[in-house]
């Protein structure tokens, strides 16, 4: 996939489809996932159009996964979740990108891997951005 066909380097309609930006870091863009069925889910997609890790630099990497650990911790104070998943994925979609997803014990998926869209929780245009909002507040 070239760089004018991916969503993360284009924006726009496409990643409007899943995705709303909720800011850029050194290394990395943030979106909110628009499925909300566990309260919080991000991905973080790296600045640079590159489809692995090993593409990086080390000192990149580093920065891209301070990144990565901010937007936890920012989803840990703002959301409690019992937990964080980690998903990097991008068969198709080759740029890389991870997916925060806040587990809640008692919740959807508990104890289980996460769908990747499980098509269930769709919000408000003003839920979303209280979400953002709460996010921000930690970033």
């Amino acid at each position: 996939m070239d760089k004018k066909n991916c969503a993360y380097c284009m924006e726009g309609e496409l990643l409007d489809k899943f995705g709303i930006k909720i800011c850029e870091l050194e290394g990395s863009k943030v979106y909110l996932f628009k499925e909300q069925s566990h309260l919080g889910r991000c991905i973080v997609a790296h600045k640079k159009h590159v489809s692995e890790m090993v593409e990086l630099t080390p000192e990149e990497r580093n920065i891209y996964f301070e990144d990565i650990n901010k937007v936890a911790t920012a989803l840990h104070k703002a959301f409690s979740p019992n937990k964080i998943n980690y998903g990097a994925y991008g068969d198709t979609g080759h740029h890389l990108h991870f997916h925060l997803v806040p587990k809640y014990k008692d919740e959807f998926e508990w104890g289980n891997v996460f769908e990747m869209n499980p098509g269930k929780k769709y919000l408000s245009e003003e839920e979303y951005a209280e979400i953002i909002k709460k996010i921000k507040a930690y970033l």
